[in-house]
């Protein structure tokens, strides 16, 4: 009986272990496909590598330009004094009108200076009077020396006489052309084509010769003088990067002036003319720059804005705004991602923005691939998945990076903006 109860427990026991062998096989095979799926899953606590989206660095070649404050001055200007004395008859000119040169402005009373050119016409007549007579003279008193009927003495003092005669019909014909000058200067003409002001005297004033106040000013507009002021520093930090190879001097590059209002003036205009000589008083010399003017929008005393060129740089790095940050110290730094997709933080230094992009002097190079979004996503050493953003058509030309525009009352203190390039003036220097 025990034996027949033993024998049955142990069939049973068989049959149980066979029908776990594939309930076995089974869980094998699921825990091994679950530690597969965990290989290729980041496990808890991991981040999939971030999407960010990078520029490739270029060289490319870029025109530097600086801003400068300035202000327009007339290309030619006179001032229009008597040059006789006498009361002012008439104006015969419209005050801010367009006047010629040689055009009458006042007319003096002049009747003292026609009787003067009288009375030197009249001289004149008497010693050509003089001078006939003394002619005739020296003819008989030649021919009666030719006989011995008079003394050789009396001939030649005949002779001289008519010398004498010449010489005097020449002086009374010098005061007669200095009467008619004297005369002429009572019509008052204007020495310069251009504008008119108004005028400081009315008909019935008294004027003096060569007096002190200017009767009127003549300006001509058409072209204008543009003066702007350069810091002294900026010329010798462009020398440097000349010397240095890292900059091409500009020349006979046209220069963007700027009006008050920010609106851009249709007219470029060109460099005429540098300082020779730096101001003690603010550190500054003088550019100047001679612009067209044919419909006389800029007038003298304006406060205007000239972008002037400093040069070419070869083979330049342009990083975008975004992808340069700075820390609180104002150090600047990129986020490269290296050839394994790895974040790295590089130190570059920029100084001028090109639109908007950040001019790198050293930091990158060409190839580097910067991150311009996705910056807060990453870290020093992190693996990213870069995208590359598409490529846009950026400005050739540029300006240093933080400018504002000056006020008129720095222009007029005649000090520029330190710390920025020199201007395409001092590179043509």
């Amino acid at each position: 009986m025990r034996s027949t109860l033993s024998h049955r427990l142990l069939q049973v026991g068989r049959l149980v272990a066979w029908s776990l062998v594939p309930l076995s096989a089974l869980l094998v095979a699921g825990c091994g496909q679950d530690n597969a799926d965990s290989a290729q899953a980041p496990g808890p606590g991991q981040m999939p590598p971030a999407q960010v989206t990078v520029v490739t660095m270029k060289p490319e070649s870029v025109v530097l330009t600086r801003e400068l404050p300035g202000r327009t001055n007339p290309f030619l200007v006179a001032e229009v004094r008597p040059q006789v004395t006498g009361i002012v008859r008439e104006r015969l000119f419209t005050q801010g009108s367009h006047v010629k040169r040689g055009q009458a402005l006042y007319q003096l009373e002049d009747a003292t200076y026609r009787a003067a050119v009288q009375s030197a016409q009249a001289a004149v007549a008497r010693a050509k009077a003089t001078l006939e007579s003394a002619r005739l003279n020296a003819h008989r008193t030649a021919e009666l020396a030719k006989v011995n009927a008079i003394s050789r003495q009396d001939n030649e003092n005949a002779i001289a006489a008519l010398r004498q005669s010449e010489a005097d019909l020449k002086a009374a014909e010098a005061a007669l052309e200095n009467a008619r000058i004297t005369l002429g200067h009572a019509r008052i003409n204007a020495p310069i084509g251009g504008r008119i002001g108004k005028s400081a005297v009315t008909a019935g004033a008294l004027v003096t010769a060569n007096q002190a106040t200017p009767l009127a000013t003549v300006q001509q507009f058409d072209p204008i003088y543009v003066d702007v002021t350069q810091s002294a520093t900026e010329l010798l930090q462009l020398r440097r990067e000349v010397r240095a190879g890292t900059l091409n001097a500009a020349e006979d590059l046209p220069v963007t002036i700027l009006l008050e209002d920010g609106t851009r003036y249709s007219h470029p205009g060109k460099l005429t003319f540098a300082d020779l000589s730096v101001d003690p008083s603010t550190g500054s010399f003088l550019l100047r720059i001679q612009v067209p003017n044919p419909d006389e929008w800029l007038l003298p005393g304006m406060y205007v804005r000239a972008i002037v060129s400093v040069g070419e740089r070869q083979n330049a790095i342009l990083a975008p705004q975004q992808a340069i940050v700075r820390d609180a110290k104002g150090n600047a730094s990129a986020m490269v991602v290296t050839a394994d997709n790895k974040v790295e933080a590089r130190a570059v230094q920029a100084s001028r923005t090109i639109g908007d992009r950040w001019l790198i002097d050293s930091g990158l190079a060409p190839g580097d691939r910067v991150v311009v979004e996705g910056l807060q996503k990453i870290r020093p050493g992190a693996v990213v998945q870069p995208t590359e953003k598409p490529a846009t058509e950026k400005p050739a030309t540029g300006s240093p990076a933080g400018d504002k525009p000056a006020s008129p009352q720095d222009a007029k203190a005649g000090s520029a903006n330190e710390g920025a390039p020199p201007s395409a003036a001092t590179a043509s220097r």
